[in-house]
């Protein structure tokens, strides 16, 4: 590598905490991090994440896209396993980085783990939006969506979703680089003058829009379902409830320390706390990839009953999801014609 520019670790570099794990490697190059007890935590939380969202998510995608038959809701929940399980794959590349406190895998690498985790993220919280929208038009608009649902235009949705995601990702594969340091390779952000655009457009699109669209879904969703004393019917509703949970939980944190950092960069450059904190929120939010496939299985109405596999549990809670979208609509439909049916 020849005329790379100097990494300005006080401004930018560590504060692109979107690819947190490869911030560790770069802050050990100055301060040892990777010598200490919390590097050797840092590594094996990483490790079982990597694990844990391969073997789950991997389960999802087999059972979702092979097993059970094709739906609108298997659609779904087979997007957001696929997105989590190639974001796991590309952690090895990030842990190693760490352990060695080098990056070794070169540029392309270097933009593409970046990439890859911002594409998760954006993706993710597009298709919790878009089963939101989803749930909300099936109880509102019963007769529409019995007609109109299918697994092919769910198909279509999901490419529309992963493909504004991709654009939305672009940023963080263009300001990433890598460099020399101290005989080491560092794999760093060079945001420049961008970083204010890029962490702005990161908040609104990645969770302000987002939140603000499901919350309004499910406030309309539960009018709806109390309004005609559909009470028994918002069970089904846990298991998306807790994905949207627990993916505004793991990502909250990264957010509010990304717009702390534009002022932290200029005031106080290597606040030791602070970089804690970045770590912590990556890690965090690195985490949601392995949950979800969790949430599917110990959701199950029956897991009392089917507590001897772990596939059986996830297929139980996609399928229990799957049927009741259709029991919903029908409910629906019975209420609104004023007849008296039990759920």
């Amino acid at each position: 590598m020849t005329s790379n520019p100097e990494p300005d670790y006080s401004d930018d570099e560590l504060s692109d905490h979107m690819t947190g794990l490869t911030n560790h490697s770069e802050e050990a190059l100055h301060a040892g991090y990777c010598r200490e007890a919390a590097c050797v935590i840092t590594v094996i939380f990483n490790v079982i994440i990597f694990l844990l969202g391969i073997t789950g998510n991997g389960a999802v995608i087999w059972i979702a896209g092979f097993k059970m038959k094709k739906s609108v809701n298997t659609t779904w929940y087979l997007s957001l396993a696929l997105s989590d399980f190639i974001f796991c794959a590309t952690l090895p590349f990030l842990i190693v980085s760490i352990v060695n406190a080098n990056w070794i895998f070169g540029l392309f690498m270097c933009k593409f783990t970046s990439f890859v985790m911002t594409l998760n993220m954006y993706s993710s919280i597009f298709i919790l939006v878009i089963i939101s929208v989803d749930r909300c038009i099936t109880v509102k608009f019963p007769v529409w969506a019995q007609n109109q649902r299918t697994a092919k235009k769910a198909s279509l949705v999901v490419v529309m979703a992963w493909f504004v995601s991709a654009l939305l990702s672009i940023p963080s594969a263009k300001f990433r680089d890598i460099a020399n340091e101290s005989s080491t390779v560092i794999c760093y952000s060079n945001y420049e003058h961008h970083h204010r655009a890029v962490v702005f457009m990161r908040f609104t699109f990645g969770f302000l829009i987002p939140f603000l669209t499901i919350s309004t879904c499910y406030s309309i969703l539960i009018c709806k379902l109390y309004a005609n004393h559909m009470t028994k019917s918002t069970k089904p509703f846990k298991i998306m409830t807790l994905l949207i949970t627990t993916f505004f939980i793991c990502w909250l944190p990264f957010h509010i320390v990304s717009i702390i950092e534009l002022s932290k960069s200029i005031d106080s450059p290597h606040d030791p706390v602070f970089h804690t904190a970045q770590r912590l929120s990556a890690t965090l939010a690195t985490a949601n990839s392995f949950i979800n496939p969790f949430l599917y299985a110990f959701m199950a109405k029956d897991l009392k009953k089917k507590c001897y596999s772990f596939l059986s549990k996830i297929e139980s809670a996609i399928d229990e999801e799957t049927r009741s979208a259709f029991q919903r609509t029908s409910i629906t439909n019975s209420v609104d014609n004023r007849l008296s049916t039990a759920v």
